[in-house]
Parts: C-alpha cells; sequence; structure tokens
C-alpha cells in the first residue's frame, strides 16, 4: 500500500508503549497504540514482518484541526511531536514562518488540553519511562499549560508560556537524547552549555524573528532560583517572572518520572512529596501547590492497585462528586483481562491501596481505554 512507510531501526523501543498503531504491509493491525514490545527478540521478528507507520504522514496544520472537542490526544501524539520537530527546526534554520508555526502549536496544545484534559496528561504518564527529547520538550507544554489554568492565568499569558516551554532547550537538543542516555560524569564543555542554553536559545528565537518579550524572558530565566543560586545570571525571586519558575517546575517534575543512564526514575508519588516539600522553600509556593492540584494524588495514565487486588490505570481525575475513575486491565491473579472493566475507585471495593511503581507498563488499547471511537 502506498500510503504506509516502513518503520526505521530505532523507532520502536523495547520496554515502551508503541507511540502509534502499527500495520503490515497489506494494510492489516498488527499492534495498537500503547502496545508494548517486552524484548530484543520480539523486536526483530516484527521487524522481520516488515512493520509500517499507521499512514504516510501529511503535513501537519494545526490551523486546520476543524473540531477540537472530538480530540483524541493519543491520536493526535504523533502528529504533534512531528509538528514540534518542524517547529524547532523552522526556528534553528531562521525560516520565515517560525514565528507562525511556534503560535499555531502552542494554541493547538492548549485547545487540546482544554477539550480532552485527563487523556492530555496521560500522555505525560504514559510515555515518561524513557521519552526521547521531543517527547520530554511536549511534557513540558502540557504541565505548564495545567499549572497556568490551575492559576488563572488568561489565555494570551498562557500561549506565552507554552510558546516558552516548546523552545526553552533549543540549545540543547543536538545532544539532550546522548546526555540522558549517558551514566558518565558530564564534561566541562556540556556543563557550560548546560549553564547557557537559556540565553543560547533565546538568542536563536530573536535570530528567527520571535520578538515576543515575555517569552524570551520565560526562557532566559527558568534556571534561575529565588536565592540566587541558579543560571544563567544568578537572578533572585523578585527579579523573575512567576512564568519561569512554572517551567522550571514542569520540567524539574518530568525529570523526576523519567529514568537516565545516571539514575533510576522516582515513582509519581515520591515526585510529588519531593514538588510538596519544595514549596516550603519556594518564595511562590502557590506554583508548587497548582501543579499538585491539577495533577491530584493519582495522575491519568498511572498504574493503580485497588483493594480488591486488581491492577488498574487511572483515566479521569476525581468530578465533583466521585472519586478518580480507573480501567481494570490486571485481575487479582495476575490475568490480563480481554476488555477493560471500568472502575469508580470512590467505591470501597474499588479504593486505591497505592500506585504501582513498574519499570515496564503492561501493553493497553489507549483510545479503547479512554472511549474514544
Amino acid at each position: 500500500m502506498s500510503d504506509l512507510v516502513r518503520v526505521a531501526p530505532g523507532a520502536l523501543v523495547v520496554g515502551k508503549p508503541l507511540p502509534w498503531t502499527v500495520y503490515d504491509v497489506s494494510g492489516n493491525v498488527l499492534l495498537r497504540q500503547g502496545h508494548v514490545i517486552h524484548s530484543e527478540s520480539l523486536l526483530e521478528q516484527l521487524f522481520e514482518r516488515a512493520l509500517f507507520y499507521p499512514r504516510k504522514p501529511v503535513e501537519f496544520k494545526p490551523e486546520l484541526v476543524e473540531d477540537i472537542r472530538t480530540c483524541n490526544p493519543f491520536q493526535e501524539y504523533p502528529g504533534l511531536l512531528r509538528e514540534l520537530e518542524t517547529t524547532l527546526t523552522a526556528i534553528s534554520d531562521r525560516q520565515s514562518d517560525a514565528s507562525q508555526r511556534l503560535t499555531a502549536l502552542a494554541r493547538l496544545i492548549d485547545d487540546i488540553c482544554l477539550s480532552a484534559p485527563d487523556p492530555s496528561l496521560a500522555l505525560v504518564h504514559l510515555y515518561s519511562v524513557e521519552p526521547t527529547a521531543y517527547e520530554q520538550t511536549l511534557f513540558y507544554a502540557i504541565i505548564c499549560h495545567f499549572t497556568a489554568r490551575a492559576l488563572g492565568f488568561e489565555e494570551n499569558r498562557v500561549l506565552v508560556l507554552l510558546g516558552a516551554a516548546l523552545t526553552a532547550n533549543l540549545a540543547l537538543l543536538p545532544f539532550l537524547d546522548k546526555l540522558n542516555r549517558s551514566a558518565r560524569s558530564l564534561t566541562d564543555q556540556q556543563r557550560q552549555v548546560i549553564r547557557k542554553h537559556p540565553l543560547l536559545s533565546a538568542k536563536a528565537l530573536r535570530e528567527a524573528g520571535i520578538k515576543n518579550r515575555q517569552l524570551l524572558t520565560i526562557i532566559e530565566q527558568h534556571h534561575e532560583h529565588h536565592d540566587g543560586t541558579g543560571y544563567p545570571v544568578g537572578l533572585t525571586c523578585e527579579n523573575t517572572l512567576p512564568e519561569a519558575q512554572i517551567l522550571a517546575l514542569a520540567e524539574h517534575y518530568t525529570a523526576m518520572i523519567t529514568r537516565r543512564a545516571y539514575r533510576d526514575r522516582l515513582t509519581v508519588t515520591d515526585a510529588m512529596k519531593a514538588i510538596r516539600s519544595a514549596a516550603l522553600d519556594s518564595a511562590r509556593p502557590e506554583i508548587n501547590s497548582a501543579l499538585l492540584n491539577a495533577l491530584t494524588p493519582y495522575p491519568p495514565g498511572c498504574l493503580v492497585r485497588l483493594a480488591n487486588a486488581e491492577v488498574a490505570v487511572i483515566t479521569h481525575r476525581p468530578a465533583r462528586h466521585t472519586g478518580p475513575t480507573a480501567q481494570a486491565i490486571i485481575g487479582a491473579k495476575g490475568d490480563f483481562y480481554h476488555r477493560a472493566c471500568k472502575r469508580d475507585c470512590s467505591l470501597l471495593e474499588f479504593s486505591i491501596r497505592v500506585i504501582e511503581d513498574v519499570d515496564v507498563l503492561p501493553s493497553m488499547d489507549f483510545g479503547l481505554l479512554w472511549e474514544f471511537d
């Protein structure tokens, strides 16, 4: 079939949910988005069967999304990553449409998070075990959206923050994946680039014609610390924007729940404890509280053990009169359910006992679990 594209080596990773549904050469579904390949040998067998991308992607144009109310963030995920890469390339190459692309992408992410908030948050937790640099960047923007909206920021302020989140690490992108995979100590040169990357990223945006002063300032300040011990300048809290602290917190949360070669990742519970503890030493503790309130104790995409011993994935945060909603995927005896079973976790028998800490997620059909057509 001419509309299918062969999967390149390295596009599929052992232990990580598939970012898209995979078809064979005839267009038949082999593996759905959310399936986890658990061994290198299986991965090799699948490549031998000539795996293909879902369909050859057409040019992704955020402004052409017709009805955001029916948006499926899981379906949009590959397109968002492609457009993010295209946008950052446009900025680096100083293309004439760079500013327009960044604005459109920030608006699309904001719209998707507003229309489907729980699945959007689930993306962060389902793909956070070992994300690529582009996935990390997308997660920063998603977390910034929820924190800023919880603080009551108006739309234009949110969009500027999202634009900053998408571009703040532009200067690090060429070697960020390599740094995350390396267990070696940083070299002096790498440390120097890291300390300068806020200024280098802002400089690249200016050279691409992006002149929004608020956006550039957020980028330049997002590694400053309230007591003046941050970088690149050493500003104190009264001289930094709240948006810069929101972005710093989004990056910190993502880093904590992400596995790196040089350290294990934290559980979501421990990461939220660290954010709560950091609020005690923060000049703006309301930002930490806003993120925690947006996440809730059991964020969408987390695996939990229920009172009846089932393992379930959280799909929705508590509503006004209910607790979190989950879909049970594994029975009390460890047997995988053929069909997920919805659980209201406000009921005693389905109450949440603990977040399950797993290095490799079980395979799931995300579209089915979140009840998209």
